[in-house]
């Protein structure tokens, strides 16, 4: 394989990028001109290369589309302050979708081509990352199985690409929760904490549910008891009770590890609030709102950001609560707005920044 700083980019002919209205953007209807592509066979992966944005061909017979070998990162690029581009925590996306590759027996991409390969094709498409508030550049590397027989086992040959999406707010209003007690996400030993997509697959249904009960996704709870509160159905979450951030432990395995959950972990932390990462009840939630001293719900999540939940429905007992005064998902969002947009220090080097 050629050294990941000669990736070969072939250009598209004509950019689409003035086709689009920056000021009205719907999350993931549009793309970039490139994208990247490298092939994984023999043991080896081959040379990267960013080529233009395009249909790809495939095989009736491809394991993917029978097995489900597949999986996926969701990042952000920044425009920030001072015009310069920068990538929030892409490392930690490379070690988690190299953990969902380890439990779906798929070959795990090197960092070389996952960084570098992105870094270039952010350099190649700079222009695209939104200047406007809320805005950003999605990132969508992902995998797929490409060997051409049936035959339940795993595939010998993959695919990874990287493509982008400019995107504004992925909602447009706080949340409705529907506090789901039938369908299950995730069972331990399962592949809950893989970013897979049969995932979000076997989420449709019932938040298609959810949706014509007149709520805008799911709060998924336990396989077992369907007592304990896991994950949105796009995001983590976070309740504040008695002024304590509380956010579902991991230790089960059902839940994704998400960036943007780490990161209010510890943004709060900074602030000097105590945060608990443990076993939540739905029945706790709702002890705890009958006594007054639940007062914001909100999730995180890359897509959503920090996302306010202004209600739970949980049985025929609902939870509803002021977007406006939750103090909590404000400073904590505006402090994460701040260290992407570049007017804030970051300590940690949480941003990656790259040309253009």
């Amino acid at each position: 394989m050629q050294h990941a700083d000669a990736i070969k980019v072939t250009k598209a002919e004509r950019s689409k990028r003035s086709d689009i209205d920056f000021s009205n953007l719907s999350f993931g209807k549009y793309f970039t001109d490139h994208m990247l592509v490298a092939d994984y066979s023999n043991g080896v992966w081959g040379d990267p290369e960013i080529v233009p944005y395009a249909p790809i061909c495939f095989d009736p017979s491809m394991a993917t589309l029978h097995y489900g070998q597949s999986i996926f990162e969701g990042i952000k690029a920044y425009r920030m302050a001072d015009g310069t581009a920068a990538i929030f925590r892409p490392i930690e996306n490379l070690k988690r979708f190299n953990r969902s590759a380890q439990r779906m027996e798929m070959a795990e991409v090197p960092e070389h081509i996952f960084m570098q390969g992105m870094k270039t094709l952010l350099e190649v498409e700079s222009q695209w990352i939104p200047k406007e508030y809320d805005h950003a550049l999605y990132i969508r590397p992902f995998m797929f199985a490409t060997d051409e027989q049936l035959g339940v086992a795993p595939s010998s040959r993959y695919k990874f690409m990287i493509i982008c999406s400019p995107v504004g707010p992925f909602y447009s209003a706080p949340l409705r929760l529907y506090v789901e007690e039938q369908f299950v996400r995730a069972v331990p030993g399962g592949v809950g904490n893989a970013k897979t997509s049969g995932n979000y697959a076997a989420s449709l249904h019932p938040t298609a549910v959810a949706k014509k009960r007149g709520f805008d996704q799911v709060l998924w709870t336990d396989a077992v008891e369907h007592k304990y509160v896991q994950e949105c159905g796009t995001m983590n979450v976070f309740f504040v009770i008695g002024g304590r951030l509380i956010t579902p432990s991991l230790n089960s395995g059902t839940i994704l590890e998400g960036i943007t959950r780490d990161s209010v972990i510890k943004v709060a932390q900074d602030m000097g609030k105590i945060v608990e990462e443990r076993e939540i009840s739905v029945d706790e939630l709702a002890a705890a709102y009958k006594e007054g001293t639940f007062t914001e719900a909100f999730g995180a999540g890359t897509a959503a950001t920090i996302s306010k939940i202004t209600e739970l429905q949980y049985k025929d007992f609902t939870m509803s609560f002021d977007s406006e005064a939750m103090e909590n998902a404000n400073e904590i969002k505006a402090i994460l707005t701040a260290i992407r947009d570049g007017v804030a220090p970051d300590p940690r080097g949480w941003m990656l920044h790259v040309a253009g």
